[in-house]
């Protein structure tokens, strides 16, 4: 299997978040890859052009159109794209609460998100058999079968609704911000 170039794992490091939190098959496969490298065989050059259309055909636009929205609330790609190593921490900071106040804001407009899990974090909690993998994730010194009993280290969120304005004829989904020219 060839590696990614650069720009492919950018665009799949950026595109594949968002692809989990609003596909749960997408997520559940994510889940059960192994990080050590695959041993495939290469596979045949016929095989690399049929995957290149798959990817191609892909409609992405939901997944732009919500980092579109995160970066006109609250300006999230400029600020992931800022150069913070000169910046003190009181400047992160104070970007930060900006940040995060007009991205709350523009997920809250579209998204309803509600947790997983009723307990606070560092609760005592008991995983029965059969409990849900894709809901739950056991960490820790994992070892036998349920029933597994830890402390709630994050509660989990789920998409509860979804509700992406429809785009406009002829809008190019890729464009999260557009140039500004100040005359």
């Amino acid at each position: 299997m060839e590696p990614l170039d650069l720009l492919s794992r950018i665009i799949l490091a950026i595109v594949a978040p968002w692809r989990m939190l609003f596909n749960g098959r997408y997520a559940a496969s994510v889940k059960h890859l192994d990080v050590a490298e695959p041993a495939l065989p290469p596979a045949p050059e016929k095989k690399k052009a049929e995957v290149k259309a798959t990817q191609q055909e892909r409609d992405l636009s939901p997944a732009l159109q919500l980092l579109t929205i995160l970066q006109r609330e609250g300006r999230f790609v400029d600020f992931l794209q800022e150069d913070l190593a000169g910046a003190s921490d009181g400047d992160i900071g104070a970007a930060a609460r900006v940040v995060h106040e007009g991205c709350k804001r523009g997920l809250a407009d579209y998204v309803e998100v509600k947790r997983i899990r009723p307990e606070e974090e560092g609760d005592d909690v008991e995983l029965e058999e059969g409990f849900d993998a894709a809901r739950t994730k056991v960490t820790g010194n994992v070892v036998g079968d349920p029933p597994f009993k830890g402390k709630l280290a994050h509660h989990g969120w789920a998409v509860e609704k979804i509700r992406l304005p429809k785009l406009a004829d002829g809008h190019d989904p890729a464009i999260l911000a557009p140039a500004e020219v100040e005359l």
